[in-house]
């Protein structure tokens, strides 16, 4: 028995004939293997215990632990080892099984003394190649998430540029039209409220929310002597106000990242019995967003000043909301609507009073204090 600590692989043998050991270690050590001879299984998975090994050459049948008992524990326990099963002639097909349970190669004694270290010399680099192979994919693995995590980064800052646009356009609109200052803004925060307590995921409230912000973007277009007139319009001037619906539709589905937005901007005057404009919608043909909005659009519209009458209360606001449910609003929503008690948009109205002028709040519920002064999105 010789064993050195050189460098070289080394060859754990194991077989009930020490003869045959010492036989095969002086192969093995000519071309240039440390060894170990071990007389049994259980002695061998003691030496596997305290030493490290390259390679076990082990004889199918032996007193004890068979070889192919040694086997199954080798593979559990040291599985970058590389394991060749020795069978007699008669126990070939042992010895394929052997491979099938997880060897690497069979010798058949007697043995081809240069035969078996060339299948030793396969079966180390075998191992080593998937040890390799196995540390590579865990490279890449790492090196797939560390992009992804990066993309992930990239994509959510190019989506806050696009919130900040759209905020910046949302703002622009509030200067032109000082009757509904903040009303964008609001509109968001309650159509967000409603729509997470409807369960609508992450992508869902993205849309709703962008939807919501840019409804009135079209009033662009619209000529300020019909925009800021302080009385009643005219037939023909409602006409031209309508308008702003298709031509803020125009402008948002332009946009591919809004172009779900773009529906909620299109169906925002659409009413749930069907008498709404401009396509006279009906009932679920409305998108969600939109039957969300019309809610929260009311709210707003009845809670604030306005150049003919003041802000009525928002118990006034609620029981319009609860008549019509049916007829303009989606009864569900409405539900969804009644199971905030009145103070939880009476804060947001507060709290957009206070940050007006900062950017849009889409995380958190400002009902229980938390209104984040980002745009962000919950996962």
């Amino acid at each position: 028995m010789m064993e050195k600590q050189n460098g070289k692989a080394r060859v754990l043998i194991v077989d009930d004939e020490p003869s045959i050991w010492e036989l095969l270690g002086e192969k093995l050590e000519s071309r240039g293997f440390n060894w170990r001879g071990c007389s049994s299984a259980e002695e061998a998975l003691e030496c596997l215990r305290r030493e490290k090994y390259d390679a076990v050459v082990s004889d199918l049948k032996m007193p004890g632990m068979t070889g192919l008992e040694l086997l199954k524990e080798a593979s559990q326990r040291h599985p970058r080892v590389a394991f060749l099963m020795a069978t007699g002639e008669d126990d070939v097909r042992v010895g394929v099984e052997a491979m099938k349970g997880g060897a690497d190669d069979y010798l058949i004694k007697p043995f081809n003394l240069d035969g078996v270290v060339g299948s030793v010399q396969r079966a180390i680099e075998k191992k080593r190649m998937e040890a390799e192979l196995e540390k590579y994919r865990s490279q890449l693995e790492d090196l797939v998430e560390q992009r992804t995590q990066q993309l992930k980064a990239a994509m959510r800052r190019v989506e806050q540029t696009y919130d900040d646009t759209l905020e910046a356009l949302g703002a622009a609109l509030d200067l032109r039209d000082t009757e509904t200052a903040g009303h964008s803004r609001r509109v968001s925060l309650y159509c967000l409220e409603i729509a997470g307590a409807m369960g609508c995921n992450s992508e869902q409230l993205k849309t709703i929310t962008r939807g919501a912000y840019l409804h009135d973007i079209g009033k662009i277009g619209i000529p300020d002597s019909i925009l800021l007139k302080e009385g009643k319009l005219a037939p023909e001037e409602t006409s031209v106000m309508q308008t702003h619906v298709r031509i803020g539709y125009e402008l948002v589905s332009r946009i591919p990242f809004l172009a779900a937005a773009a529906e909620i901007v299109l169906a925002h005057q659409e009413r749930y019995d069907g008498t709404g404009y401009p396509q006279g919608m009906m009932g679920e043909e409305i998108p969600l967003g939109a039957r969300i909005f019309a809610v929260s659009d009311t709210l707003d519209a009845m809670t604030s000043d306005r150049p003919y009458r003041k802000a009525l209360p928002f118990s006034a606001a609620r029981e319009e909301i609860v008549r019509e449910s049916g007829r303009q609003f989606d009864p569900d929503v409405v539900r969804a609507f009644l199971a905030f008690p009145e103070d939880t948009w009476e804060i947001i109205r507060s709290e957009v009073t206070k940050l007006r002028g900062g950017p849009i709040t889409a995380l958190g519920s400002p009902a229980k204090g938390v209104l984040p002064i980002r745009t962000q999105w919950p996962n």
